[in-house]
């Protein structure tokens, strides 16, 4: 490759890889990473632990039970009653007291309540929804109930541990619970992280204070691991409260119809989980450390170069299946890589590095197999430029080595006078240097049009250039008694190659005598327009067709006046003139009639 075809590789993979990252970062992208975290959870599940958590579950048999949701505020006293009696760690409670119920049933709550988080709702057009003030006086902590779920999809993955409105900040109700069961200790804040109790919580101020929630994977009916006992249950078999010693108590609905903060989250596919289902899971995560945090961005973008990178150099070194099996490898690592961060507890961007890997593989693939085609089809053309050199050479030697191997033959066979030896010698040195100086000017116009070299830019006198061509070309014409006219010749300097300007005009005058019948004219003139010049050759011969112009130019074509004059050449001479003239920033122009002759007309700039 050279230099230009190098930068631009690397500059298509750079593309490739920043198209990745955009696509990646943007919503769709961002959406197909949950998909692919929703099933990394269900993947690499979580060996099931032992739990320091109990719902006490409110479900529809309970309302039933108790007489709706009417009676509910009686029932929760006579059920915290019991949970207290059982001395958990510590309650949560999911049901907002906000308003005033029955003062019997309010009176026999509030001294339970200085044992359970309470909760807070915040409404979008409200603020808070508090629980009534006679039980916030006496209650631990408040703590707000939301999970907020992914706006995108509705799935609760990860949950707010601070909410903040009105003047007024709470901490999440699992946290809260995670707190006092802990000791009651404050909560230590810091940018990256929260501390309570001695354990370092990954949630930061920059995000929100997310945490993802290491769900347990539920049994194979997706029935949830945390332990439940029902309201119901409880107050027909009292006895059940000793589950909940020493655990910490979630107590709120899970009834199909009462909640409305059911959520769907990786594990589940057939029902959503209630609310304080889900904070449950929140403080098991808090309880046993497993906690998962969001790989850094500037990771992502990392390990992503380094796939982009490691692409394009299988490719730069390597080819056919070599490169496609180390490619696909790099395909496999990109897939895994999010797997391995995950089962280090750390979540880590799916599309980002398979995309990533994807568009660079594919684009250094591309461009390894343009590279390659582009590479033969140079080669092809350089072999079909050797057989032109090889036909040219055999073409336009011809005349040069018959003279020569005429007179050598003359001088071996015939005893000759001294000065016919002289001009016999002297002509076989004289076409010996025409030998030489037309490989010299083939080699020259092949040379110049591979760009391997630069165009001479001597001064040529017009004068001199045209009386030149005319005295070369005068010999053959002497044998058909074609008569050589030069008509103009302005005093002007031509800027280029001279050697090659004389073969572009020699070569129009040689055919012009050839394809002329004899005691004919053929007629060279030169005329000066600003900046530009002029040169015509005219001949009387036996002219072209339209359709025959059109193709003139192309190599190897050979007009119908060379196969009716018996002139046999290969077709590449007016190839060569025009690459010539154009190379020197000229045109060439042919104006011809079957029966009417032919006119050349070269037309070159002119300092």
């Amino acid at each position: 490759m050279t230099v230009n075809r190098s930068t631009g590789y690397w500059l298509a993979l750079a593309a490739a890889g920043l198209l990745a990252l955009l696509v990646a970062w943007a919503p769709l992208g961002a959406q197909f990473d949950n998909y692919a975290l929703d099933w990394t959870y269900r993947l690499h599940r979580p060996a099931p632990w032992p739990t320091s958590s109990v719902v006490l579950a409110i479900d529809d048999a309970s309302y039933k039970s108790i007489g709706g949701v009417g009676k509910l505020r009686a029932a929760l006293a006579q059920s915290l009653a019991l949970v207290v009696a059982a001395q958990p760690k510590a309650i949560a409670l999911d049901v907002v007291l906000a308003d005033s119920g029955d003062p019997a049933d309010d009176d026999a709550l509030e001294p339970l309540l200085p044992h359970v988080v309470l909760p807070a709702v915040l409404t979008p057009t409200d603020g808070w929804e508090l629980p009534q003030e006679r039980f916030r006086k006496v209650a631990p902590a408040l703590g707000h109930v939301h999970a907020d779920p992914d706006s995108r999809d509705g799935m609760s993955r990860a949950m707010p541990l601070e909410k903040r409105a009105a003047g007024r900040r709470l901490w999440a109700l699992s946290l809260e619970a995670f707190r006092l069961a802990s000791g009651g200790g404050p909560v230590t804040e810091s940018p990256s992280d929260l501390e309570v109790g001695g354990v370092l919580i990954p949630a930061s101020l920059a995000g929100g204070r997310l945490m993802r929630i290491r769900y347990l994977p539920p049994d194979d009916n997706e029935t949830s691991r945390i332990p439940h006992v029902t309201v119901k249950a409880l107050l027909a078999n009292p006895a059940l409260a000793q589950a909940f010693r020493g655990k910490v108590v979630f107590v709120g609905a899970t009834s199909q119809s009462a909640v409305r903060d059911r959520l769907m989250t990786p594990y589940t596919t057939l029902q959503p989980m209630p609310g304080v289902e889900i904070h449950a899971h929140a403080y098991e995560t808090m309880a046993t450390g497993q906690f998962l945090t969001d790989a850094a961005p500037s990771l992502v973008l990392l390990l992503s170069v380094a796939l982009v990178a490691g692409a394009a150099l299988i490719f730069r070194r390597f080819t056919g299946l070599p490169a496609y099996s180390l490619a696909a490898a790099l395909l496999g690592i990109a897939h895994i890589i999010p797997h391995i961060f995950f089962m280090s507890g750390m979540v880590f961007s799916h599309v980002a590095p398979m995309l990533a890997a994807w568009f660079a593989v594919v684009v250094a693939a591309a461009w390894q197999y343009f590279s390659t085609r582009l590479a033969l089809a140079t080669a092809e053309g350089e072999r079909a430029r050797y057989q032109q050199a090889i036909q040219f050479v055999t073409h336009e030697m011809r005349t040069p080595l018959t003279a020569i191997q005429g007179s050598s033959e003359l001088m071996g066979r015939y005893k000759l006078t001294e000065e016919k030896q002289k001009q016999l010698a002297a002509q076989i040195n004289s076409e010996s240097k025409r030998l030489a100086r037309m490989i010299q000017t083939f080699l020259d116009v092949e040379r110049l049009g591979a760009g391997q070299m630069q165009l001479k830019q001597d001064p040529v006198p017009v004068p001199a250039l045209l009386n030149v061509c005319l005295d070369r070309a005068r010999p053959l014409a002497e044998r058909k008694n074609i008569a050589l006219d030069l008509l103009t010749a302005p005093e002007l300097t031509l800027q280029g190659d001279r050697e090659l300007l004389e073969y572009a005009l020699y070569n129009l005058l040689t055919n012009a005598v050839k394809y002329s019948p004899p005691d004919t004219r053929v007629e060279l003139s030169a005329t000066a327009a600003p900046g530009r010049l002029a040169i015509a050759v005219r001949d009387q011969g036996m002219g072209m067709s339209p359709a025959e112009l059109k193709k003139l130019f192309t190599r190897f074509y050979r007009t119908t006046r060379a196969e009716q004059s018996g002139e046999v050449g290969t077709g590449i001479g007016l190839s060569i003139v025009q690459q010539i003239v154009q190379l020197h920033g000229g045109r060439i122009e042919v104006t011809s009639e079957p029966g009417a002759g032919s006119c050349f007309t070269l037309s070159l700039p002119v300092r």
